[in-house]
C-alpha cells in the first residue's frame, strides 16, 4: 500500500504493522497506521487539551489507563485471541491520553532531579524553586 511521506512517518514512530486486516478504510484507502495506533494518535492529541484543562489525574489513574492496551495486545500475541478493530481503537485512544499524561509526569520528575542536582552544588534553594515553577514542575 502506498503513503505519503507522513503516512510512513507516523508507520515508523509508532512501529506500527499497518497489516490490512487490522487497519480501517476511509474511501476505500487503509489507514497508514493499524486500528490500535490510530487510537493511539486520537488519544495523545485529545490527551494534550485534556491536561491542560484539567490537569493530570493520579498517577496510579495514568498507569490503570495503559493497562487493557497493554493486555489485549498480549492476549493476542500469546493466545489465538483475536480483538476487533474497534477494541484496538479504544484501547489505543486511552493508552494515548494515558501516555500524554505519563510524559507530563516524566517532565516534572525530570525537574525534580534537576533540583535536586542543583541543590548538592549549593544553589540557592529559592531560586531552585523558581526555576522549578518556571518549567512547570
Amino acid at each position: 500500500m502506498e503513503h505519503s511521506k507522513f503516512g510512513k512517518f507516523l508507520q515508523i514512530f509508532f512501529g506500527c504493522h499497518a497489516r490490512p486486516d487490522r487497519s480501517f478504510y476511509f474511501r476505500g484507502k487503509q489507514f497508514p497506521i493499524c486500528a490500535r495506533c490510530t487510537g493511539e494518535l486520537i488519544g495523545m492529541i485529545a490527551g494534550i487539551p485534556i491536561a491542560i484543562l484539567h490537569g493530570c489525574p493520579r498517577f496510579w489513574i495514568v498507569l490503570v489507563m495503559m493497562i487493557p492496551l497493554v493486555f489485549d495486545g498480549f492476549l493476542q500475541r500469546l493466545t489465538s485471541y483475536e480483538s476487533g478493530n474497534i477494541r484496538r481503537l479504544i484501547t489505543g485512544i486511552l493508552f494515548g491520553i494515558a501516555l500524554i499524561f505519563a510524559l507530563i509526569y516524566f517532565h516534572r520528575f525530570c525537574l525534580w532531579i534537576a533540583g535536586m542536582i542543583l541543590s548538592l552544588l549549593g544553589a540557592d534553594p529559592v531560586s531552585v524553586q523558581r526555576m522549578i515553577q518556571f518549567f512547570g514542575g
